[in-house]
């Protein structure tokens, strides 16, 4: 296992980290892990040097109102000496908050479920523009601050899911010492992306990357001009060896998290996981990724960056939701994922679909994409109708 150092913290930190999202399920119901296997899976892992385990608050739950399964899971499975050799991190369920007593009140249950005294890396959970300012006029700073200076976290972080001046205020807000986003190969400019990354590791935070497989959209069932161009090199990788290469390729990267739902995915990722230092990718290796990535992006349909300035709506299409969707279809459609993908449609609400567009144009004058909105709705609505 290769180490890395967690940022201004000076901590020690596995390349990959164990995420407790996917663990192993019995009957294809999430909120029931199937704990002799998912035991088995993060020992392994642990022995094998991953010192890094992430869970959180709603994690294998019914929904993200209450509190799932993984985090009472993983204190069970970190019994038996486990506790000690590693730095856990779970997350403040921020939406739930509506009082300063709030916090306390959820990281002392959460203490209490993962049967520890302490949590390594303590994060509030899915900041957004939104949530932010709630929980700063609620003071989360003050909170934070308590937390450590009584023990019961050793470091403040946060996990993100916003736009990228968001990101940025967040940072300088509040003295973090880390902070989790989503990165991948084709993730470069989303939500905090590259220059995000940069931006926080130059703060001196560490920083952890969730979703580096897309939730596995870079996996499996890839077109068959991915598998082609990753057929062209001279080492053969699999696809998933490819994508956590690439993230691990960047220096400013602490820990990449893999939500591992079979003991195979544990065993090759270690084998990855052992060999991916920084900036070891070579010259050859990069061109074929780059070509990979150009082989999605010219699959793209709408060059949408959700900046959201096309909105509102004045009768309620969510213009960026649609297109994403959209997107997503042409990224990744095979016949294998066609159904699974335009299903996904079913996350737009029907009065934000693209068939409630009234044609007004109003979105357009708006557009720094100079994207033609009307008529890309109507594709939208062409393609899954």
């Amino acid at each position: 296992m290769l180490y890395r150092t967690f940022g201004k913290t000076n901590e020690k930190v596995s390349a990959l980290g164990f995420g407790c999202m996917r663990l192993p399920i019995i009957n294809g119901d999430t909120t029931k892990i199937d704990e002799e296997k998912a035991i088995k899976m993060i020992r392994h892992a642990i022995d094998e040097g991953v010192n890094y385990v992430d869970t959180a608050y709603p994690y294998h739950g019914t929904g993200m109102g209450q509190g799932g399964e993984s985090e009472p899971f993983v204190g069970r499975a970190l019994k038996d000496g486990y506790r000690e050799k590693v730095k856990l991190a779970t997350k403040l369920p921020s939406w739930l908050i509506k009082t300063r007593e709030d916090m306390d009140k959820y990281l002392n249950e959460q203490l209490d479920r993962l049967q520890t005294d302490h949590i390594d890396f303590y994060l509030v959970h899915a900041l957004n523009a939104g949530s932010f300012e709630n929980l700063k006029k609620l003071g989360i700073d003050e909170f934070l601050d308590s937390a450590i200076k009584d023990g019961r976290i050793k470091y403040a972080g946060f996990s993100f899911h916003d736009k990228l001046e968001i990101f940025k205020g967040i940072v300088d807000y509040y003295d973090w010492s880390f902070c989790q986003i989503q990165y991948n190969y084709l993730d470069e400019n989303f939500q905090a992306g590259t220059e995000g990354l940069n931006y926080a590791a130059d703060k001196g935070l560490g920083v952890v990357i969730m979703e580096p497989l897309r939730g596995g959209k870079i996996v499996r069932n890839l077109p068959e001009a991915v598998i082609n161009t990753f057929d062209k090199a001279e080492n053969k990788k699999s696809p998933a060896e490819w994508a956590l290469r690439w993230v691990w390729n960047h220096p400013e990267v602490s820990v990449v998290l893999s939500g591992m739902s079979v003991m195979d995915d544990v065993t090759e990722n270690l084998k990855t996981a052992s060999v991916a230092a920084p900036n070891s990718l070579t010259e050859k290796e990069l061109e074929i990724l780059n070509e990979v990535k150009k082989v999605f992006n010219d699959r793209i349909k709408v060059n949408c960056t959700a900046c959201e300035y096309c909105m509102p709506c004045p009768v309620g299409v969510n213009i960026p939701k649609n297109f994403a969707v959209y997107n997503e279809y042409s990224l990744f459609v095979t016949p294998v994922t066609e159904k699974e993908l335009k299903e996904r449609y079913n996350s737009v609400g029907s009065q934000e679909r693209a068939d409630k567009c009234v044609e007004c144009g109003k979105c357009e004058g708006h557009c720094p994409q100079v994207i033609k909105i009307r008529e890309e709705l109507k594709n939208v609505t062409a393609l899954f109708a």
